[in-house]
């Protein structure tokens, strides 16, 4: 499933089966609490060197904007923390001591009087929403609570500075390890209204669009709260990807200013930014401004668009009045990383993305105030921007940046991070988690993980997940198991025709709409409605096939699209993928199809092996025939299998399968964009495995 629609699902379908924990929830003794914080601002934490605010003065202003809060409707915080309840905290007053099948079940027969009790108390409202949502699916039409005018940004900063000012909102795990930054909420705060406030006196006012390329950081973060607060609307565009990838980022959106920096720090490295923003701007006419930031001290050149960041900020105002914003009007886009055609920028809008964000951090991931929530996404992904930013701020959460990798400096880095930073829940890419499967179990067991509660694989906006359920419900791996509330899980057949009972499959689509869900394609909408709602009218369509097992719970099996026909059998190439990938020395595979003369297509298995000299490749193969064989059937056994170093993903973890099929088939003249990968030297890689390969078949026949 594409990471940037939802439904988000919980899990990942390979990533339990060599050891992880997705999907389940472990307990542990004495939750550790944050350590104090270090006092100063972002600007200063950006750039130690210059220091342009002193604490009597700024603290003061901050104190004022704490003591003025926005004229609206306060939200209730009072349930927060109360565990004396079948589901603990209270999703409100009004169905306080509900069960979780009672709250599901009123959740998709009665959505108006479920999300408009909990979205009257959790949110904070300039003016109160007068109707709960208009919706028509197979139109693509998803409106809710409207009328209502709020500020996400208020919602959160503002109503947790009025009340624990010097709680740390940010821990920012820089590249180095040891170097932890922690930020308030206070703080951050006045950065972003110093942020918005230049921005504005650059003409940038509502609804204009503003890109974002910067390393997670809490500039970052605040750039995205700044936006908000005046009602532009960001793109926050990866900083990895290529001046041509954000050129066509910027263009879609049509933005008026870039937010950068000179530099960023990853894996021990710095990663030029300013001159891909350069590069990219010379074919953005509508950029009017670029803002730069330094995340380093070395210097970087500046043109007649650039803007030095750090020095406008300062001679701003640490406040700034929010900008009142209709449920509905647009709160971010962001693209896909599709390797073919025109970037597609998905829209986000205020309060049901906001509402649906903090609820399902909250209750699917059992957090609790006082807890240390780590989410390890880009704040460039979905992810970062649900369950790094705007979920847990939302909730008055602790959050977790993290700057660096999953092995640098060695591949213990998480599991020290979670000791040293006493992380509760650890929320992290199955992408990663399948890199860190070819290293020894010792850089897990070193460290003391006893602070973490939650395990989960990443998605951008939960709507399968173990948790929330009944109090000692069961948690299954690799499994997906239960809807949020709102979601209406639905398998369908080929025909378009619901399927009932359990122990079955088919396509899943959701029966009703849900606060979260994106809204439109920016500037397409008809290209929404193709992809997402004709498939399967009446129904959203995820784009993914799913299992309903006896008990009733979901697993999620692949792809719908990635289905290859041998000599008549329709086979999904993901359920060939899950038998390969059970094999011990196997962390990762691909699996795509190719066009046989008899067959009509065969299976070609792509392999990525754990790092063990000692391990006989052809062995391994003949081991994986057999798996293949016993687990499905010998018609489904790949006809090739190439051993590659590691597979060509992009920047959010994908696999470009397109890349293989070309290879494959022998069509690598024309392998289109691959700016988008992570590193585009492993297509050179896999293509001289290909050659080799091919050799040996030769000399073989």
């Amino acid at each position: 499933m594409n990471d940037l629609f939802p439904p988000f699902l919980y899990h990942s379908r390979k990533l339990e089966r060599k050891g992880s924990c997705s999907g389940q929830v472990l307990r542990a003794a004495g939750e550790q609490k944050m350590a104090a914080h270090k006092n100063g601002s972002l600007i200063h934490i950006i750039n130690r060197a210059s220091v342009f605010f002193k604490n009597g003065s700024y603290r003061k202003r901050i104190l004022l904007t704490s003591l003025k809060p926005v004229q609206c409707q306060r939200r209730a915080v009072s349930s927060i923390g109360d565990r004396n309840t079948n589901l603990t905290p209270h999703l409100s007053s009004n169905l306080a001591g509900w069960s979780y099948n009672e709250l599901y079940e009123l959740s998709v027969k009665d959505p108006e009087t479920f999300w408009g009790s909990i979205a009257k108390e959790r949110l904070t409202w300039n003016k109160p929403f007068d109707q709960v949502r208009d919706c028509e699916i197979t139109s693509g039409k998803i409106n809710w609570f409207l009328g209502g005018q709020l500020n996400v940004s208020v919602n959160c900063l503002d109503v947790h500075v009025a009340k624990h000012p010097d709680r740390v909102a940010l821990v920012w795990e820089r590249d180095e390890p040891g170097t932890e930054v922690k930020v308030t909420y206070r703080e951050l705060l006045e950065t972003t209204c110093r942020l918005a406030n230049t921005l504005k006196r650059h003409g940038v006012n509502k609804g204009d669009r503003v890109a974002i390329y910067m390393p997670v950081s809490p500039i970052g973060v605040a750039a995205m709260l700044a936006c908000a607060r005046i009602g532009a609307v960001h793109t926050v565009v990866f900083a990895g990807f290529s001046s041509e990838a954000l050129a066509g980022r910027i263009q879609d959106a049509q933005c008026k200013a870039v937010i950068t920096c000179n530099q960023g720090v990853r894996g021990g490295r710095f990663i030029d930014l300013k001159p891909t923003v350069d590069a990219a701007v010379k074919n953005c006419p509508t950029v009017q401004h670029v803002f730069v930031a330094q995340r380093t001290t070395n210097p970087t050149p500046m043109g007649k668009l650039d803007i030095p960041l750090e020095e406008a900020m300062a001679s701003e105002s640490a406040q700034c009045a929010p900008e009142p914003m209709g449920s509905e009007e647009m709160l971010f886009m962001l693209h896909t990383s599709g390797s073919t055609g025109k970037p597609k920028g998905i829209v986000h809008t205020q309060a049901g993305y906001l509402l649906y964000a903090a609820l399902t951090h909250q209750y699917v991931f059992d957090y609790h105030p006082g807890d240390v929530f780590g989410c390890v996404a880009d704040i460039g992904w979905v992810t970062g921007h649900s369950y790094v930013v705007y979920g847990p701020l939302c909730n008055g959460a602790t959050t977790v940046l993290f700057e660096s990798t999953p092995v640098y400096p060695d591949p213990g880095r998480y599991w020290e991070t979670v000791q040293r930073l006493g992380i509760n829940q650890f929320y992290g890419a199955p992408t990663a988690i399948r890199l860190l499967l070819k290293y020894e179990e010792s850089w897990v067991k070193k460290y003391d993980r006893s602070s973490l509660k939650t395990l989960g694989s990443e998605t951008g906006g939960v709507c399968i997940a173990p948790r929330p359920a009944e109090k000692g419900a069961e948690i299954v791996p690799a499994m997906a198991m239960r809807p949020f509330f709102g979601i209406q899980p639905v398998l369908m057949e080929e025909k378009g025709k619901p399927i009932s009972g359990n122990d079955v499959s088919g396509a899943l689509c959701i029966g009703q709409p849900w606060p979260g869900m994106a809204r439109t394609i920016f500037g397409d909408h008809k290209r929404f409605v193709d992809a997402y709602f004709k498939p399967y009218p009446g129904h959203y369509f995820t784009g993914d096939g799913a299992y309903r097992s006896k008990e009733g719970y979901y697993q999620i099996t692949g792809r719908m699209d990635d289905v290859i026909n041998i000599s008549g059998h329709r086979l999904g190439t993901a359920e060939i993928e899950d038998a390969l990938d059970e094999h011990p020395a196997v962390p990762e595979t691909a699996v795509i199809g190719i066009s046989h003369d008899i067959k009509g297509e065969v299976p070609f298995a792509f392999v990525v092996l754990k790092e063990d000299p000692s391990l006989n490749h052809t062995a391994v193969v003949k081991e994986l025939r057999g798996l293949v064989a016993t687990k499905i059937a010998k018609y489904a056994v790949p006809d090739h299998f190439l051993v590659v170093k590691r597979l060509p993903k992009t920047r959010s973890g994908k696999i470009m399968r397109r890349i293989l099929r070309k290879v494959a088939m022998e069509q690598t003249g024309d392998l289109g964009d691959v700016s988008t990968l992570d590193d585009p030297s492993v297509v050179a890689e896999i293509i001289k495995a290909h050659a080799q390969y091919k050799s040996l078949r030769s000399q073989n026949t």
